[in-house]
């Protein structure tokens, strides 16, 4: 099988992961207080993405100044992606629509920020395959169940907004674009690079999905619903999951 058909079926992990979590979403009934719990559960697993697999390896194959470089420029990267979603977003007949509070404009951000996750995913996806098959498959088995919450808060947001079970369901479905597009870019652009412009593409991912997880998703968590001791537990839950996932593949 060509390596490009195997990047984009893990690639494809994901998406399903994501696709599957609104479907869930479709199939029961939801709170507010369980779409934080499932948002905090999808940070703490972006967490454990980052500093159990891309933090350790790129500080460990890297000039630690280049690291902190590419990190940095990964969340500025975020930062300025999130300025333009929010200028282009919605409109101001968003903010009284549907039966939500706050209308479609809470829905869309959550989709914006979701959608930038899935792009970095696929960027992580093709840049682990550039360094080793092994790596990429843990990274794409960690993502898919941090996507599984994402997609679940993604398309209950939208429900509580009043947005149209049809629609949903294609917004859902749209989510297998950027992840796509993320590992083909990646895995063409690094696959034939020095290991060192590899890690530092990896530490440059690792800054948007922290600024990501921090500034959108958390964010987002604290808005829908108050932070409670079980919202707290499913972060580290989430965090812990992704360990054990890393280290039973690794292993």
């Amino acid at each position: 099988m060509p390596d490009i058909v195997r990047v984009l079926l893990l690639a494809l992990f994901p998406a399903v992961g994501n696709f599957a979590g609104g479907m869930l979403a479709e199939a029961i009934r939801t709170s507010r207080r369980s779409l934080s719990i499932a948002l905090h559960l999808a940070a703490g697993i972006i967490f454990g993405v980052i500093a159990v697999e891309l933090a350790p390896r790129t500080l460990e194959g890297l000039d630690p100044c280049l690291a902190v470089m590419g990190f940095i420029a990964g969340g500025a990267a975020f930062i300025g992606l999130d300025a333009l979603i929010e200028r282009f977003q919605s409109s101001p007949e968003d903010d009284v629509e549907g039966s939500g509070q706050g209308g479609t404009g809470g829905a869309w951000a959550i989709y914006a920020a979701v959608a930038v996750d899935l792009f970095a995913d696929g960027l992580l996806i093709g840049a682990g395959s550039s360094l080793s098959f092994e790596l990429a498959l843990v990274l794409a088995l960690g993502q898919v169940t941090a996507d599984i919450p994402e997609g679940f808060a993604t398309i209950a947001t939208f429900r509580d907004a009043g947005v149209a079970r049809t629609k949903r369901i294609l917004l859902s479905a749209s989510f297998v674009v950027p992840v796509l597009a993320g590992a083909f870019l990646s895995y063409f652009f690094l696959r034939d690079q020095p290991e060192a412009y590899q890690l530092t593409a990896l530490a440059f991912i690792a800054g948007m999905l922290l600024v990501a997880a921090a500034e959108e998703i958390m964010k987002e968590a604290h808005e829908v619903y108050p932070p409670s001791k079980l919202s707290s537990f499913a972060l580290i839950g989430g965090f812990g999951l992704f360990a054990a996932v890393a280290s039973y593949f690794e292993g």
